[in-house]
């Protein structure tokens, strides 16, 4: 089984990084993919509206109430507890394919930025946007936060270390990088559509959400240690949002 373990692991993390690496030509507008944050399929305004703030729900309600205590203490009644970080990965990689294959533009302009100079320099915030979150990832673990430590442990017959509180780097600056780094790239964009403020606003909405919970779980883990980090450290931008 441990084989098993770690044979569903790489792939389930294959999965994710494929569909992670398709967001950021989804939100940059790539013609070349199939489909776009302003290319899929064609509704009326409002039937695309409806479409994509579903999509959206679900994919914040699947992000937060899998990542929660409560469901994983349920979840791993059904599933081997090795694979279940990694079957939450496979479960975001499926949720944001969804998003991929219905989403439905909303091509209103909201804004266009003309200007080379400037348009370059959007783009740069965006790549960086994306940067952030990539190397905020390892700089806790990024194998443990997609899976793959769990079952190497399991493969090794090994217990996991206990969870620490690490604040390096970024993580000295704001208490959540990774989301940082999201919104940055979800806003920053020279060619804002209707759509793509609609996506934009929905998942800035939907990592306030996940924020606050995180927080909570963070404080139920590691209690007065995070609690001076609050104290400490702003939220998402630099001294600000300390609690």
């Amino acid at each position: 089984m441990r084989a098993i373990y770690l044979m569903v692991a790489l792939a389930c993390y294959t999965a994710f990084f494929v569909s992670f690496v398709y967001l950021v030509g989804f939100l940059a507008g790539l013609d070349a993919l199939p489909s776009h944050v302003d290319k899929g399929m064609v509704a009326d305004t409002g039937t695309a509206a409806l479409w994509d703030l579903g999509l959206i729900s679900i994919f914040g309600i699947q992000h937060s109430v899998m990542a929660r205590k409560g469901f994983k203490t349920a979840w791993t009644q059904f599933v081997p507890q090795p694979i279940e970080r990694s079957l939450y990965c496979l479960a975001a990689a499926l949720v944001l394919g969804l998003l991929y294959c219905f989403w439905h533009p909303i091509p209103a302009a909201i804004w266009e930025v003309s200007n080379p100079a400037l348009r370059t320099l959007i783009w740069a915030l965006f790549l960086g946007g994306f940067g952030i979150v990539f190397i905020s990832t390892w700089l806790l673990n990024h194998f443990e936060l997609f899976g793959l430590a769990q079952v190497w442990h399991n493969w090794r017959g090994t217990p996991a270390a206990a969870p620490q509180l690490q604040t390096p780097l970024f993580y000295k600056l704001v208490r959540h990088p990774i989301y940082f780094g999201f919104l940055i790239a979800f806003w920053a964009t020279p060619s804002m559509t209707a759509g793509h403020l609609l996506l934009t606003v929905g998942m800035t909405i939907y990592l306030f959400i996940g924020i606050h919970y995180e927080e909570r779980d963070l404080m139920d883990t590691f209690g007065k240690e995070y609690a001076d980090y609050r104290q400490k450290v702003g939220k998402l931008i630099p001294g600000i949002g300390k609690s």
